[in-house]
């Protein structure tokens, strides 16, 4: 979480940064680490896994809730590393984080398949493509986010709308369901 914490304020911060932060030295990281690029390597895949772990148990009888949900822990758990998330999922590590994050993309795939099956997702577009509008949308907000210094609560609605909106929802419609499900309201304990 250093290591994150770090890159956030300085996406080129050095390993001696990056231990300095956590509290150690240099040798020691290297004890661990080859270089800077395992390092990298293992803090966004790390992440990727436990944000799939986080999803993993969101649920909701609604599909339109459970995407705003997905959005919204989402947020929760990377909006105050903001700057290494986005490199993370832009960057040249990518493909690996995309890896872990498989469990999360395929109960997203789910939820789309059922909010279509029961009328409450587009079906103009196949699974497919409807998941990865989603997925691209949280993506963009974490982006736009970081460019604009979105509060955390405005992060938080930007991302279930963005997501609701992908997925088919106007934007009334998807305003309108965020503010009359308390599931979806902010609350400063949801972030660090």
């Amino acid at each position: 979480m250093a290591a994150a914490a770090a890159l956030n304020e300085d996406i080129d911060a050095s390993l001696e940064t990056i231990a300095a932060r956590a509290g150690l030295s240099r040798r020691a990281l290297y004890g661990h680490f080859a270089n800077r690029d395992d390092l990298l390597i293992d803090v966004f895949t790390r992440g990727a896994a436990r944000l799939a772990a986080l999803l993993d148990p969101v649920s909701h009888p609604d599909a339109r809730v459970e995407i705003a949900l997905f959005g919204a822990t989402l947020w929760a758990e990377v909006e105050h590393i903001r700057v290494s998330a986005a490199l993370a999922v832009r960057g040249p590590h990518r493909q690996m984080v995309a890896t872990a994050l498989d469990p999360a993309r395929e109960r997203l795939r789910s939820t789309v398949e059922r909010g279509m099956a029961a009328g409450q997702v587009r079906t103009d577009l196949d699974r497919e493509t409807v998941t990865r509008l989603i997925e691209n949308a949280a993506i963009a907000v974490l982006d736009e986010a970081t460019r604009a210094g979105f509060s955390r609560a405005a992060g938080h609605r930007l991302v279930m709308l963005a997501g609701l909106g992908a997925a088919g929802l106007g934007w009334q419609e998807a305003d309108a369901l965020i503010d009359n499900t308390p599931e979806l309201a902010f609350t400063p304990e949801m972030n660090r």
